[in-house]
């Protein structure tokens, strides 16, 4: 498998809604989409010219999360030295810096309509910004344990939240409280993802267990095809319901949204040089077409993955 760029980006949780993400064919052109059939993913490497363009320097410990704005052209991280930056992406420069985290920050996400913006991490608390003003508005107390996972919505429950403490909490933002509590999970929540179209989200935990939740009061659905004992780091779904999760072995399990169940399991492959060991999978997104697959590794790479265009219903059929 071929590497696309080389910058490390351990642990970065990517963020390509954007407009100016990757993989802007037609929707038309992006092979079959059915509900009898779902085509394989494959790896590949056809990306402009696949050349770094930037490296933006500022943390000094691993960064840990990524979100970019679809308003503005700044990109938020966050990283284990305790930072949360704003970067101008025309200056490339770092404009702002939120600080209050008294220990590694893990995830962030941008609230989509609001200029607020969530941070989660080791000290066991999601911290609620002004993105203008770098004031904090809420810390979300209520966990035990780091909090690894964030999902912001423009409807309640606006902000959802996974911790190593194995629950799940749904918060109410206009007074700063945890409204639901799910405790479904017997090993940390490790990914949280919403499907763009749908009223649900998916949990993945360090168990392999993947569950699916209806939004709202979070009523537990049903149980998602993964890998018992394989540690899940990230998840993605696209609007054609094909939900992706990676895991730390390297693993990549393709699923339906709608049945839970798998019809693709694949291995990236760490590229030459690196140890077997570092293939794992920490951090995944499709692009705004939903048509490409990005996923962030530990062998320092990052790995492109589109549909095989030569599926067909017949040739891939959905047998579950």
């Amino acid at each position: 498998m071929e590497a696309v760029e080389p910058q490390s980006l351990k642990r970065a949780a990517l963020d390509l809604s954007s407009p100016t993400s990757l993989g802007k064919r037609s929707r038309a052109t992006s092979g079959p989409r059915s509900s009898t059939c779902h085509a394989p993913w494959k790896s590949y490497r056809d990306v402009a010219s696949g050349r770094l363009k930037h490296t933006l320097t500022g943390h000094i410990g691993q960064v840990r999360g990524l979100a970019v704005s679809q308003t503005r052209t700044y990109m938020f991280s966050a990283g284990d030295d305790k930072q949360v930056k704003c970067w101008d992406l025309e200056q490339n420069k770092v404009v702002r810096s939120y600080n209050g985290h008294l220990s590694g920050v893990y995830c962030l996400a941008l609230h989509p309509t609001i200029d607020l913006l969530f941070t989660g991490g080791r000290d066991s608390v999601c911290r609620v910004w002004d993105v203008r003003t770098r004031k904090q508005i809420f810390a979300l107390t209520g966990h035990s344990d780091t909090v690894c996972s964030v999902l912001a919505r423009p409807v309640e429950p606006q902000v959802i939240t996974g911790s190593h403490d194995s629950t799940i909490k749904f918060w109410d933002i206009r007074y700063g409280k945890a409204g639901v509590t799910l405790t479904h999970h017997k090993k940390s929540v490790r990914a949280l993802v919403e499907h763009p179209r749908r009223r649900g989200f998916a949990s993945a935990s360090g168990d392999g267990d993947i569950k699916k939740f209806s939004l709202l009061r979070g009523e537990f659905l049903h149980n998602m095809t993964g890998e018992k004992g394989g540690i899940v780091n990230a998840m993605a779904v696209n609007g054609d319901g094909v939900m992706v999760a990676g895991g730390d072995n390297g693993s990549l399990w393709f699923c339906d949204w709608e049945s839970g169940c798998s019809f693709q399991r694949t291995r990236t492959v760490a590229q030459p040089g690196s140890l077997e060991s570092e293939n794992g999978v920490f951090a995944a997104s499709f692009d705004v077409t939903g048509s490409r697959l990005v996923t962030c590794e530990a062998d320092k790479t990052i790995k492109m993955w589109k549909e095989d265009d030569e599926a067909t219903p017949e040739t891939h059929p959905l047998n579950f």
